[in-house]
């Protein structure tokens, strides 16, 4: 009798850098000759890779390994929430083993003791550039672990550790690899962009023969010479940050820019301790927009974080209006266990003021974001296609991250197919999406 070889069923919660975690998880199952189950039932385990970033992410993580105990009751639990197993256990004690993030050899040791693999690890098994979770056309590359920033609102530090930087040849050469597999577009990731390489004084390493630093810049001018698109996400505005605007203006990097203001009010800042010199933050975009005029920056906020007054608040509005940013998000605060935050002694704001002030935000950015989509009408524009679709197929533009961002509706007589990259004549916009015909 043939033995079968032992399947996993796999969970992954959280954003993109816990993405990437689990594609490395998987990456070695296979390798190992492990199969991947769809169901829970009949799976020789469960891995269910956590978020504790927020205490509704620890509700939802909380959630899915309950389902999974009931569903099959042999499950391993990493990711961030395994950093505090003790939630973990007290809520779910028959687990079979708790992880925290990044600790695939404790994993894979958790998996080897709940479900031994068959047969000795044959690395054809596994494509040259491993399994991927995303569509084969893009690809999120993680580029460091950690962070060196102390935010009062966020707990990662205590999670992931501080900045731990990869060698810029390592990043290279997976970005070279992703690329060759028809990877088309590069999602660049970590916990804070552009402080990448701070942590080993910008090593050089060899890349194709030659020495690269592990710096910002130097690394985002290496992978656009990979012939991909390359998006870059989570950048702090640091002084640095200027000289990779002049790639976006060259084309060798996308014009594209993810960073996380949270506030804008100076107060705030001040007591959320954000990195970078923020009080300048509006001379910097109009600089940046002058050298790269198409460049689109997506960001993220906080309402109702504690102290923050109506006259914060309408500083925020007012910065917004200003900075006119083309894509933004916007998060009620949360007190979340062991962030400093709590422990400020400043007025907590109440729910319905939270809730009134992220209407009053979104309705203000709405109307920006519709009118900086105008101004893409009549234009012929570059976009990756993701959805394709008999007659009108869903892609996204230079200024869109996948799942975040808005989305392209291309009308095509011709089949397109995932991962085609088109020219689009915009024939109208709404507030969040663009409608168009390939050309």
């Amino acid at each position: 009798m043939t033995e079968h070889a032992p399947k996993i069923s796999f969970v992954s919660l959280g954003c993109p850098k816990a993405l990437v975690d689990s594609e490395r998880i998987i990456t070695q199952l296979r390798a190992e000759g492990y199969e991947l189950s769809k169901s829970h039932q009949g799976a020789d385990a469960v891995i269910v890779n956590t978020c504790g970033f927020l205490d509704s992410a620890k509700a939802e993580s909380l959630e899915a390994i309950g389902a999974a105990m009931a569903q099959n009751g042999k499950v391993i639990v990493t990711g961030c929430m395994g950093a505090e197993p003790e939630q973990i256990l007290a809520a779910h004690p028959g687990v079979a083993a708790v992880t925290g993030p990044q600790a695939y050899e404790s994993v894979m040791k958790a998996v080897h003791s709940v479900a031994p693999p068959l047969h000795d690890p044959f690395l054809d098994l596994v494509p040259a550039q491993g399994i991927k979770l995303t569509p084969r056309h893009y690809a999120y590359l993680k580029i460091s672990e950690g962070c060196n920033n102390r935010c009062t609102f966020c707990i990662i530090p205590k999670l992931r550790g501080d900045l731990v930087s990869r060698p810029a040849g390592d990043v290279l050469r997976e970005a070279e690899k992703l690329v060759k597999a028809g990877v088309k577009e590069l999602l660049i990731i970590s916990q804070d962009t552009s402080a990448y390489g701070v942590d080993i004084k910008y090593a050089e390493s060899e890349f194709q023969g030659r020495s690269v630093r592990a710096k910002f810049v130097d690394l985002a001018r290496e992978l656009g010479a990979l012939g991909a698109w390359v998006r870059l996400h989570y950048v702090y505005p640091y002084p640095h940050v200027d000289d990779v605007i002049p790639l976006m203006a060259e084309g060798l990097v996308l014009p594209y820019l993810d960073i996380p203001f949270q506030h804008a009010s100076p107060k705030v800042l001040k007591a959320m301790k954000r990195p970078g010199n923020q009080e300048k933050t509006l001379d910097r975009i109009k600089a940046w927009r002058e050298v790269c005029p198409d460049l689109a920056i997506r960001s993220t906020f906080i309402v109702g974080f504690p102290g923050e007054t109506e006259e914060d608040f309408e500083f925020l509005l007012e910065w917004l209006k200003e900075a006119k940013l083309e894509r933004v998000g916007c998060f009620k605060y949360e007190p979340v266990a062991g962030a400093p935050s709590i422990d400020l002694g400043l007025e907590p704001v109440p729910d319905e003021v939270k809730q009134q002030r992220w209407n009053r935000f979104m309705e203000t950015q709405q109307a920006i974001s519709a009118q900086r989509l105008k101004t893409r009408v009549g234009r012929r524009i570059k976009v990756i296609i993701d959805e394709p679709g008999p007659t009108v197929s869903k892609g996204r533009s230079q200024w869109d991250a996948p799942e975040i961002d808005g989305v392209v509706h291309v009308g095509s007589r011709r089949p397109l197919r995932a991962g085609d990259i088109v020219t689009v004549k915009i024939e109208r916009a709404d507030a969040y999406d663009l409608f168009g015909v390939a050309v």
